[in-house]
């Protein structure tokens, strides 16, 4: 087995990428690319997803050293796959509304209150093992969109002509049109969303809103018996999630958009993370219309997916911006458009859907000391300005589309290493305490900093009563008082 190198000797670093923003990290470090001809083993690997899974498998029979680190964990996937991370935030949700029973909260305000802390993804099942349930809820929602007696005898209403003239015309006529506009609205079915569970890049994704469209997918992509009513895989074919579609985005110059979040996680027990400030919004290169308008096209990917690799092959794609807003640009725009408020709870908001999705994987996940991350954050902005956690990444892109994009992930990739890789893991002083903000990183969560702070308080005030209890008894002894 190779050795590490002595502490004299720069770190040697691996890349199963040979991108500009890994490779020059390093270069500019002054660590040296390890060989396979190396005396000393490797200290730092940026590897791909498939390489930190042989790195881990107890066939392999490797065993990482204190002198190494990898930018994967182990079972990176219960956050990244898309079933798995719906999987654990409805553990999650159980799980708070079990803690708040046994803390003394009413089950029903527990359930409720569990609910809502959670309520940062769509409606998702996973398919073909939740059909069933997919079915029963798209159903129901399709009932509640169907038109009452009442809507049709308004609608009839409105209809009617009228005997007034001049500007009440015009407003009758108008006040018709709306009405019949939300008599046809309710009339349509609801739009979700079909993703495989194991791709990115907006590959295999489409819109639906009938079943039928579900069960002809399925039979184009399956062979084999039915489960749940839908076909069963003979072929092993990927698994899917359906999500509610969300209708309302909002909207920016009429294009839909997305924001890409860079979190960078030290360790998950005790969670410690990072959410950079160099993020950026993702626009499509079309206007969106939204699926319920008799305009709207479920098939126009290039006005609902926000993916840089689907909006590359429309002709409107603008290479010199490609399509981006940096954040700084995108708080100004809504800090005039919706306020300074409503924008700062709009950021604290994306602040706790980060959180709370690092708390639903804290347990489930290997936490392996030589192991980092670097997430992607795909979410979604609603009309509300509500935040919904569209997708985790493992490998988020390191390709730049701009010279911008080249900055972003150039600085994004050197403050992950600034927190990863320390100076005390190249034999430098350590640093005490909680680090607040590192480079473009501020931080999000230090529990073992806040457990350590909590435990000085807690030594303060016992010290504190300890002191006057020994003040109380000398001035007792002497006689004071």
């Amino acid at each position: 087995m190779l050795m590490a190198p002595p502490s004299p000797i720069p770190l040697l670093w691996r890349s199963d990428f040979d991108k500009f923003v890994v490779t020059a990290n390093f270069q500019r470090r002054g660590w040296q690319r390890w060989h396979a001809n190396h005396d000393f083993d490797w200290n730092v690997y940026w590897a791909n997803v498939h390489t930190t899974r042989e790195i881990f498998s107890p066939e392999n029979g490797i065993r990482l050293g204190e002198h190494q680190r990898v930018n994967h964990f182990p079972n990176h996937y219960e956050l990244t796959r898309k079933d798995l991370l719906v999987k654990n935030v409805k553990r999650y949700r159980k799980d708070l509304e079990r803690e708040a029973i046994r803390a003394g909260e009413d089950p029903a305000g527990a359930s409720r209150n569990a609910s809502s802390a959670v309520d940062f993804l769509p409606a998702t099942f996973t398919l073909p093992g939740e059909y069933a349930l997919f079915a029963d809820a798209f159903r129901k929602e399709t009932e509640a969109l169907l038109p009452t007696a009442k809507d049709d005898e308004d609608a009839k209403s409105a209809a009617r002509p009228r005997a007034t003239s001049g500007r009440g015309v015009a407003s009758s006529s108008r006040a018709s049109r709306d009405l019949s506009a939300r008599a046809r609205g309710r009339r349509k079915r609801p739009t979700w969303i079909m993703k495989p569970t194991g791709k990115a890049q907006g590959k295999g994704i489409f819109l639906i809103n009938s079943l039928q469209q579900t069960k002809r997918w399925a039979s184009a992509s399956y062979a084999g018996g039915a489960h749940n009513g839908l076909m069963l895989g003979a072929r092993g074919e990927e698994a899917y999630v359906v999500s509610r579609y969300v209708d309302d985005p909002l909207l920016i110059g009429g294009k839909k958009f997305d924001l890409r979040l860079y979190v960078v996680v030290t360790s998950f027990r005790p969670l410690r993370a990072f959410v950079s400030r160099l993020g950026f919004a993702r626009f499509c290169a079309a206007k969106y219309v939204s699926s319920q308008s008799s305009k709207g096209d479920l098939d126009d990917h290039y006005a609902h997916l926000t993916n840089v690799a689907v909006q590359k092959k429309n002709a409107e794609y603008n290479e010199k911006h490609g399509g981006k807003w940096s954040l700084t640009n995108l708080r100004l725009f809504l800090e005039s458009a919706r306020g300074a408020e409503a924008t700062s709870r709009l950021f604290k908001e994306l602040d706790a859907v980060i959180l709370k999705s690092l708390r639903a994987v804290q347990h489930v996940m290997h936490n392996d000391a030589h192991c980092f991350e670097l997430y992607g954050y795909d979410m979604l902005i609603d009309e509300g300005l509500k935040p919904w956690l569209i997708e985790v990444n493992a490998s988020p892109s390191l390709s730049a589309t701009t010279e911008d994009d080249r900055d972003v992930k150039l600085a994004v990739i050197r403050d992950a290493l600034a927190v990863a890789v320390p100076e005390s893991f190249c034999g430098g002083s350590e640093v005490d305490g909680r680090v607040n903000s590192v480079g473009s990183l501020d931080l999000l969560v230090d529990d073992a900093a806040d457990a350590a702070a909590q435990t000085s308080r807690a030594r303060e005030r016992r010290d504190r009563g300890a002191g006057h209890l020994f003040l109380s008894r000398e001035r007792n002894r002497r006689g004071d008082f």
